[in-house]
């Protein structure tokens, strides 16, 4: 019997499944880079071993200092979560090496599944050798790892070589492994997947399928199970290969065989030999725990014949810190608090208080509905979404919600491209007219009203705000009977709670104050100040860091004095596990380059200038 598990991994994902040990009586350890020393999953273990430094290369990624911290914590297995090590032979076989237990599926079953390379020339399918225009367009694809790094769509041939060593150099960074390959992309494709879970015995289960067509950069946003839709023969199909595929390889424990599927065929896209991010969706239909069933696997138990029957639906939202509306940028800073009401699952890394670094992924937390029907499963979730107090950087809170009310979700009708056709309106802001007054009155509640007794009606205050990036002005009054504005019915108002009347319905804000940050209900606004400071001045074609992150790549050759054409690669930034290019905006010359390789830069650093050649 497993005693003690260590958890080589962080955030989200080692809460889960350290929550599941205390559940079987398990002692747990984590392992904590130096900037996770304080992180929600080293809090909540029963001990917690650091490995020096920040960098996932030096840390989650080290297998060797990862074993050594087994060992001396006194753990006997470990299980490896997702990402990182979770697939890496060469990391189980270190585990087993060291007599531990390992929860996870055979070291060749890994090799033979984690390269995808590898895993379709065992399903029969050969990667494209050399790239025609006849093939266009391709997908760059990491040959290790997952969640959408490492990958690249190339429509054009030109950019081929560009793309693939951009995707290499993401696959090193997060994976360890730059290997690449080339496939066909399939346009417009759902991506379906099929939950497996064998045992030492020679039973293997399928546990349904799950649709994943919500992507945003190939990573996953909002699943649910089972895939709505599938014909009878298609699903059994996807079961009958996703068998083939666990019992090619030997596999034993929990596994994943993604599909992409376009009409009535599936093309088989990979084996993730480990748990998937949206696991949940999996263990409420069927109503089981898979970490535990991973860990009972390992200990030697038997599966039953065959898994328990699915009830009902279940749809699961990733909710990360970043802004949709400007590519995808990830968000770092403080999260204040963060509350999803409702009957609602909800798995996290992080508490009120706890900081969001560029470090690694931006994955806040995990909200899972589970309904009788798939309508009410959509239906708890976006209004528990939509009711959330997220306090703090940026979310795509508001995307979530809007994509689960789309009508293109709510028929079954999407793909991966959904976000293509659709972005733009998702993200249009739709700012609440009401929600600066309201900061406004919570703000001015139990300042001085009066001096003295007077005939004539004290003067409007103002206050202003940046909201949606426009600048709000409101104003308000002290009167004898409190705060007044015109137009409005300020029913209540305090520090906390505002409640305003508009044309007799009323509006209820909750009020978050964090410096000069406001969150009036679920508005986040910025107070400005009253006699606004000059605004920094830069040169006209000047490149800002869109986040914070460190400055990985410069293009080969690029230099000052350089000429450059508009969108042309320039450099990348690293941050949150994820490479962002920063292209030139015009067509012109490189005036100043002010970064290189491995500087760290902040939000808003001046990167480079290129001055515009003058037009003709």
């Amino acid at each position: 019997m497993i005693a003690s598990v260590l958890v080589a991994n962080r955030g989200e994902i080692a809460c889960r499944v350290v929550r599941t040990c205390r559940d079987l009586g398990i002692r747990t350890v984590a392992v904590h880079s130096d900037a996770d020393g304080n992180a929600l999953h080293v809090r909540v273990a029963d001990t917690a071993v650091r490995l020096p430094g920040t960098a996932p290369a030096d840390t989650y990624l080290r297998g060797d200092l990862i074993v050594k911290a087994a060992l001396a914590a006194g753990a006997d297995a470990v299980h490896p979560g997702y990402g990182f090590l979770s697939e890496n032979a060469g990391f189980a076989r270190a585990v087993r090496d060291a007599g531990l237990v390992w929860i996870g599926p055979p070291p060749e079953a890994i090799e033979a599944m984690a390269s995808k390379t590898r895993a379709k020339e065992l399903m029969g399918i050969e990667p494209l050798r050399e790239v025609t225009e006849a093939d266009l367009p391709v997908l760059v694809k990491a040959a290790a790892g997952g969640g959408g790094r490492g990958m690249r769509v190339v429509r054009r041939l030109a950019d081929l070589d560009a793309e693939r060593a951009a995707a290499r150099a993401e696959a090193a960074s997060a994976f360890g492994d730059g290997e690449v390959f080339v496939e066909p992309y399939v346009q417009d494709g759902r991506h379906v997947e099929v939950q497996v879970l064998a045992d030492t015995h020679g039973t293997v289960w399928t546990l349904g399928t799950r649709d994943c067509s919500l992507q945003r950069r190939h990573q996953k946003v909002i699943e649910e199970a089972p895939a709505p839709g599938l014909a009878p023969a298609l699903t059994d199909e996807l079961h009958a290969l996703a068998v083939r595929a666990a019992r090619a390889v030997g596999y034993v424990g929990a596994g994943t065989v993604e599909f992409l599927v376009a009409g009535d065929r599936a093309h088989f896209l990979e084996m993730n030999t480990r748990l998937q991010v949206e696991h949940p969706v999996t263990e409420a239909v069927f109503g089981i725990d898979l970490v535990a069933e991973q860990i009972r696997v390992a200990e030697g138990h038997a599966l039953a014949a065959d898994p328990p029957p699915a009830h009902g639906h279940a749809v699961e939202a990733r909710l990360y810190a970043e802004d949709p509306a400007r590519d995808w940028a990830p968000q770092t800073g403080r999260l204040h608090r963060l509350c999803v009401p409702g009957a609602v699952r909800l798995d996290t890394g992080y508490t009120d208080g706890d900081d969001i670094g560029v470090h690694y992924d931006p994955l806040l937390a995990k909200a899972v509905a589970h309904a009788p029907t798939r309508a009410e499963a959509v239906r708890t979730l976006a209004s528990a979404l939509e009711r959330a107090v997220v306090h703090g950087p940026v979310t795509n809170r508001d995307l979530l919600v809007r994509s689960l009310r789309h009508r293109e979700f709510a028929e079954g009708r999407m793909d991966t491209s959904f976000y293509d056709r659709h972005l733009t309106a998702l993200t249009e802001p739709a700012p609440d007219p009401y929600a600066p007054l309201a900061a406004a009155l919570a703000d001015a509640h139990g300042r001085s009203r009066f001096g003295g007794w007077r005939n004539l009606p004290s003067g409007p205050q103002v206050k202003r705000y940046a909201l949606a990036g426009e600048e709000h002005e409101v104003r308000y009054r002290h009167t004898r009977d409190g705060l007044a504005a015109d137009g409005v019915r300020v029913v209540h108002a305090d520090a906390g709670l505002v409640v305003l009347e508009v044309d007799g319905v009323r509006r209820r804000y909750e009020i978050g104050r964090y410096g000069d940050r406001v969150y009036a209900g679920t508005t986040a606004l910025t107070a400005l100040p009253r006699f606004p400071e000059p605004a920094a001045q830069h040169a006209p074609g000047s490149l800002l860091a869109p986040m914070p992150g460190t400055v990985v790549r410069v293009a080969d050759g690029l230099a000052e004095g350089a000429a450059v054409r508009a969108g042309e690669p320039l450099l990348w930034l690293e941050a949150m596990k994820m490479q962002h290019r920063i292209t030139a905006p015009v067509t012109g010359t490189l005036d100043a380059l002010h970064v290189a390789p491995g500087q760290q830069v902040e939000v808003g650093a001046l990167l480079a200038v290129v001055e515009a050649h003058p037009t003709p």
